[in-house]
């Protein structure tokens, strides 16, 4: 699957936006800051952290929720959502799966919708394949994606409705997760706040207003030369 069209398929699915949104909300998002392995701003030694906050990330991070067989159903999703290209890495790339293990702990209201869609998606692939779906083909593993990952698709198929509500959930955390970290932040192009070289206010700004600056300014400021 193409980043670029997988990127569409975030918006055309009728994916909800409330996890990306939260996901910029700077009071909201000490999951993503606080995820180390996650890329983002951890802060290991709790530095400008409160003691609670402190204590409450120890106990998450001291807790694990899916299994290994979860985590590598997670991580091949993840990767089927955001594939690695020429600009990225993948998903998986940026500890993605990593993320949503997390997450699932700090926000316990994830927990049950995504065993449950991951148990129904082991479920479905082995009444298809005979096989749960870490361990179908890769052809296998998009025939099963690509029945969930179109809510208006999947309309006319009422028994795929608990597949497409967890596909949703698990679009947006992988979302939300890759594009909160280092290399989604590149992949987008974001340069943020970044120094530059500024030479004072330009001569004729000066003239315009009758201004000048005076020789201790200009030998005190540094001057750079342009390119």
């Amino acid at each position: 699957m193409d980043r670029r069209k997988s990127i569409k398929a975030l918006l055309v699915g009728t994916v909800s936006t409330g996890v990306l949104v939260e996901a910029c909300n700077t009071e909201e998002k000490k999951p993503e800051q606080k995820a180390d392995a996650h890329g983002g701003a951890a802060d290991p030694n709790g530095i400008n952290r409160m003691k609670e906050e402190a204590e409450h990330e120890k106990e998450v991070v001291s807790k694990t929720f899916f299994t290994a067989d979860e985590m590598a159903t997670i991580t091949i999703l993840g990767d089927i959502i955001i594939p690695k290209d020429d600009v990225s890495g993948s998903a998986s790339d940026a500890k993605v799966p990593d993320f949503i293990e997390y997450i699932v702990k700090e926000k316990p209201e994830h927990q049950v919708p995504m065993r449950g869609g991951l148990r129904w998606l082991d479920m479905q692939c082995l009444k298809r394949y005979e096989k749960a779906f870490k361990d179908c083909t890769s052809k296998q593993q998009i025939e099963m994606v690509d029945d969930i990952a179109w809510p208006e698709k999947a309309k006319s198929k009422p028994w795929l409705t608990q597949g497409v509500n967890f596909f949703n959930l698990m679009r947006n955390l992988t979302a939300s997760g890759f594009y909160t970290s280092q290399i989604g932040v590149k992949d987008v192009g974001y340069a943020g706040n970044v120094p530059n070289q500024w030479n004072g206010v330009p001569d004729d700004v000066l003239k315009q207003y009758g201004l000048a600056y005076t020789e201790k300014e200009l030998k005190e400021c540094v001057s750079f030369s342009k390119a």
